[in-house]
């Protein structure tokens, strides 16, 4: 019996596109498989072919139902894998509304980019999966109770831990044949933090061989978190928002996080402590996930707080096009909650070009924006953006309130990885960016020696033994993007900024003379280039 590998295919130098191979002689296993968001540049990983056989895997254990954990698995099934894909099973019924919901997005996009490769003359493009391709992966979803041990392949068993994080989701604990005993890993997946309004606190055993820990807070310490504190912030967002004739738009994701907002935004409202104002969850998504969270009300903490929430005579659902139409014409003050949290896809993308241009507008970000992401460009001050090819000037508040977050902060995960000790191998760090990851290496030096803190790269790979990790990276192919393209702004991200800084100059010039200079300046760059 050789010793086993692990590979990093996803979430290694950046957020997003979690996926960690597991192997041994005649076993290979994924934990998650998801989607990559942020730059285009590591959005288009998505449409490559995936750095291993498909079919030469096993199973899939799934953490969670966010897509950046599960959004490639219709991708992988499609591809030719038929094995089992393990999950809670609030993660499975989760998963059953958003990976067709995921379908249908890439559908809808394709779509209108294809209308316009059309008009250009260019090639048209497919969707990742359809709609129809993430049904067919649903039947290969099976229920696994938490702490509930279940062999997923030769020489490689696992049981689930509450990550605290989202419905259902997990921390893995997976028991995998060595060459000299069993190895003992722990894969954190999302960790909540300690205030999390409708989640208990992550637990998961103790003494380990190997931690693979989400870093993507690591830097970050939110001071004095309560839930007194965070209905507080929000009511002063509300407040600051209100105008006669304004709206507050707050991008977020359909799960659990829309849920959260909705609860304590009618219960500032219940207690008078803001104004009763129409709330719309514009999310198709949204509505069916919450009735997801209906059915699994027992496993919630504050179950009966959201319960009365969804009973409000003000809170409404959008599930038609013409329904979400229709919330552009609503003349008084008014709340709307939309997808997607970092202003990439869905239905906020149609409220923020009504809005961002508006001085009575508000967006509030309640979430991580990951670099290049439309929501990390309005978080860092931009004047202007662009939206589906069209420039929107930025007159809208934009406001962040991090209170929200689904991760642990900083000192939350090294308490968590504390709790873990003894580790005898090493911590590796996953799912974050760059000064995450320093900071989250210095929390962890108050108890763990450098040598033993891994930042593995994308598509890196590691031996694991009875005694340290080795790495082989020598014997891997060239990585699918460099580290320097990951977890950051990209040229795509340039050239949108530099088209507007463009127009703003010519927009700016004193008259056609002066802006043919300008134009003559760029046409000569470029011919030097």
């Amino acid at each position: 019996m050789s010793d086993p590998i692990i590979r990093f295919h996803g979430a290694a130098g950046q957020v997003t596109g979690s996926c960690h191979m597991v192997e041994l002689q005649d076993s290979r296993i994924l934990v998650d498989c998801g989607l990559f968001q942020g730059s285009k540049t590591e959005k288009e990983l998505n449409y490559r072919p995936f750095p291993f056989i498909p079919d030469e895997i096993d199973a899939v254990i799934l953490t969670h139902a966010h897509i950046d954990h599960s959004g490639l698995l219709p991708k992988l099934v499609k591809a030719g894998f038929g094995g089992p894909i393990y999950a809670t099973p609030a993660t499975v019924d989760l998963c059953a509304v958003m990976l067709p919901d995921s379908g249908h997005i890439q559908e809808t996009e394709v779509e209108y980019l294809n209308q316009r490769n059309r008009r250009r003359g260019r090639q048209t493009v497919e969707p990742i999966y359809t709609a129809a391709d993430a049904m067919a992966a649903m039947t290969q979803f099976r229920a696994v109770q938490f702490e509930q041990w279940q062999r997923a392949a030769n020489g490689i068993r696992f049981r689930s831990w509450n990550a605290g994080h989202l419905l259902g989701s997990a921390s893995i604990e997976m028991e995998v044949k060595g060459s000299a005993k069993p190895l003992r890993l722990l894969f954190s997946g999302d960790l909540g933090p300690d205030h999390k309004l409708l989640q208990y606190d992550p637990e998961a055993p103790a003494g380990w061989d190997y931690v693979i820990c989400e870093s993507t807070y690591g830097d970050t310490d939110r001071l004095e978190v309560s839930e007194a504190r965070r209905r507080a912030e929000l009511r002063s967002e509300v407040r600051a928002a209100v105008q006669p004739h304004g709206a507050l738009l707050i991008p977020s994701f359909a799960v659990e996080r829309t849920q959260e907002l909705l609860a304590d935004l009618v219960f500032l409202m219940d207690a008078e402590e803001i104004p009763s104002c129409p709330i719309i969850i514009d999310s198709p998504l949204a509505s069916r996930a919450t009735k997801v969270f209906q059915q699994h009300l027992r496993e919630l903490e504050n179950g009966g707080l959201l319960a009365k929430a969804l009973q409000a005579r003000n809170v409404r659902f959008t599930d038609s096009v013409e329904q979400s139409k229709a919330i552009d014409f609503i003349r008084d003050f008014h709340i709307v909650i939309a997808a997607s949290g970092m202003c990439e896809a869905g239905r906020i993308r149609h409220r923020l070009k009504n809005w961002l241009w508006r001085e009575e507008g508000t967006v509030l970000l309640v979430g991580y924006q990951a670099s290049g992401t439309l929501g990390r460009i309005l978080e860092e001050g931009a004047p202007a953006v662009r939206i589906q090819g069209e420039e929107i000037t930025v007159r809208a508040r934009i406001r962040k309130l991090d209170l929200y977050s689904g991760h642990a902060d900083g000192p939350e995960l090294a308490a968590w990885v504390r709790e873990r000790q003894p580790v005898s191998g090493a911590v590796f760090m996953v799912h974050g960016e760059a000064a995450a990851f320093d900071g989250f290496r210095e929390r962890l030096h108050a108890f763990m020696p450098d040598e033993r803190i891994i930042q593995p790269r994308l598509d890196s790979a590691y031996t694991l033994t009875a005694e340290r990790s080795i790495s082989f990276s020598e014997e891997l192919p060239a990585p699918r993007i460099e580290a320097v393209h990951t977890g950051r702004a990209d040229w795509h991200n340039d050239l949108q900024s530099l088209i507007l800084d463009l127009q703003d100059e010519l927009d700016n010039a004193a008259d056609d003379k002066a802006r043919g200079v300008v134009i003559r300046r760029v046409r000569r760059a470029l011919e030097n280039n």
